[in-house]
């Protein structure tokens, strides 16, 4: 039994708590955010190393034998993504300095993003599924917090759809937990996989993993359950958007591959087959979406879709190749994303809107930017050797040796959509002549830039590293192929 794997839960929520005591002292709410950040991010990486040393980690609050707690799980996949998620919100929080204004600063901005990240890793680690539950609505109410900052006419307007469609979700979230608990009668994640291996295959079970798939799928934005997606997350201020994109989605993507890989496996022929349609699907709609915006933002937010079929895809042909590449992919969107949105924020500041159709010429007095944007477009299509690459190289071979030929080579294709919304970004905005007016300070410029070149600079290294990273993908993938492992885990974790 190991402590370790609450930290990065509880650090941010008691930091958070700290701020809320003095949310007008805006240099105080800076430091403190930045250092308990830090000291999360250090807890992540500990506990990275404890999972990979000793193997996955399981923790009963209360110290009661599973299945009667509530039960913390952190096996290599979620510490992986518990890390990632605090790295992208140091970024985005260094970056905000300079981007989010006072204003929204001293309105409990800072509180309300460490209130989020307890909500997403403790989604990331909990390993109760009643407990999924409560931290999705932490991070929820949180996120209703961020997307109303600042009051503008658009987030108000968007914020009604958004909370509408979240509280429908959470509604049926809770009556699906209802009905599983009805035919298994336990809450612990680990238990209900060896309750469901003993029931067999059973058409009720394959009704609750269906409704499962729209609950996660609503909250990950699958066909046809994004549709509040692109306005909601077009609305509020860059930084919110930069985390939103890059964390919120990938919380329903982890949700779904948790539980169809855990206890949804009775019926694969059905469940991940109707997984693998609906990924395709909505990748087919976020190429349309894509590519038919000039605004940046929009661009950016429907690649978000494009990403969450992609990662799905792989992980529905269930063989190892396949696996580990949505594993892969899903760490590298998480960093690509927040990277492509504070850049893209950098050139909204400059020129004042995100109509591509109003921007030019930014080259000439910006080449950093410029250059600097178009390897992390390179990235996010997966040209070699960039993050991008190695994920979907391993998922298109996944779905060969799946037999899902047609479908492997449309995702081949669906990369060149990909690069080519991400290069009509770089066209518009820095070729040509100029246009508009430059609203930006240099200093301001710097202080912006300097952390979004560094977060890009990341996921280069993630591509170039891949092969240093493949034994901790592969322990991902061993824990999803074989929930044995997991199991293991939670039953001998309180001995």
């Amino acid at each position: 039994m190991i402590n370790l794997l609450l930290f990065p839960v509880l650090i941010p929520f008691l930091f958070a708590a700290v701020l809320l005591l003095f949310p007008k002292k805006v240099k105080a709410q800076r430091v403190v955010t930045m250092i308990g950040l830090v000291f999360a991010l250090a807890s992540s990486f500990a506990l990275l190393y404890k999972v990979k040393v000793n193997g996955v980690q399981a923790l009963t609050l209360g110290s009661w034998a599973p299945p009667f707690g509530i039960t913390m799980v952190s096996d290599m996949f979620s510490a992986m993504l518990v890390t990632s998620s605090l790295l992208i919100a140091l970024f985005v929080v260094w970056y905000s300095f300079s981007s989010i204004g006072e204003e929204r600063e001293k309105a409990f901005y800072y509180p309300a993003i460490l209130f989020m990240l307890t909500g997403v890793n403790g989604a990331f680690t909990t390993g109760d599924i009643f407990n999924m539950f409560v931290f999705f609505e932490v991070l929820l109410m949180s996120s209703y917090v961020l997307i109303v900052l600042g009051g503008e006419k658009i987030q108000l307007k968007e914020s009604i759809k958004y909370i509408i469609v979240n509280i429908v979700s959470s509604s049926l979230f809770v009556i699906t937990v209802g009905y599983l608990y009805s035919v298994v009668g336990t809450l612990n994640m680990a238990d209900i996989s060896v309750k469901l291996a003993e029931i067999g295959p059973s058409g009720i079970v394959t009704v609750i993993a269906v409704l499962f798939l729209i609950v996660f799928g609503i909250k990950g934005g699958i066909f046809p359950l994004f549709f509040w997606l692109p306005g909601s997350y077009g609305a509020p201020p860059i930084p919110v958007l930069a985390l939103f994109g890059a964390l919120l989605t990938k919380v329903g993507v982890y949700a779904i591959m948790r539980t169809y890989t855990l206890f949804f496996t009775t019926d694969v022929g059905y469940t991940h087959n109707l997984l693998m349609i609906l990924s395709i699907l909505t990748i087919v709609v976020g190429c349309i979406g894509a590519l038919a915006y000039f605004d940046v933002k929009q661009i950016i937010i429907y690649n978000i879709v494009i990403a969450v079929g992609v990662i799905l895809f792989g992980a529905s042909v269930m063989n190892e190749s396949g696996m580990m590449g949505s594993v892969f992919y899903l760490i590298h969107d998480i960093l690509i994303k927040g990277a492509l949105f504070l850049l893209i924020g950098i050139i909204i500041k400059i020129t004042g809107t995100s109509d591509l159709r109003k921007m030019g010429g930014l080259m000439k007095r910006y080449p950093l930017l410029a250059w600097v944007y178009l390897i992390v477009a390179f990235g996010l299509a997966g040209i070699p050797p960039l993050s991008g690459f190695i994920g979907k190289l391993l998922i298109v071979q996944g779905g060969f040796e799946g037999e899902l030929l047609w479908q492997s080579i449309f995702i081949l294709a669906s990369s060149l959509l990909v690069l080519f919304s991400a290069i009509r970004i770089f066209i518009y905005a820095f070729w040509g002549e100029e246009k508009g007016e430059h609203l930006i300070s240099e200093r301001k410029y710097r202080h912006l830039l300097v952390p979004a070149i560094t977060l890009a600079s990341l996921t280069v290294l993630y591509g170039v590293g891949a092969e240093y990273l493949v034994p901790f993908m592969a322990d991902a993938t061993n824990v999803l192929l074989d929930p044995s492992i997991y199991v293991d885990a939670v039953f001998e974790g309180v001995k």
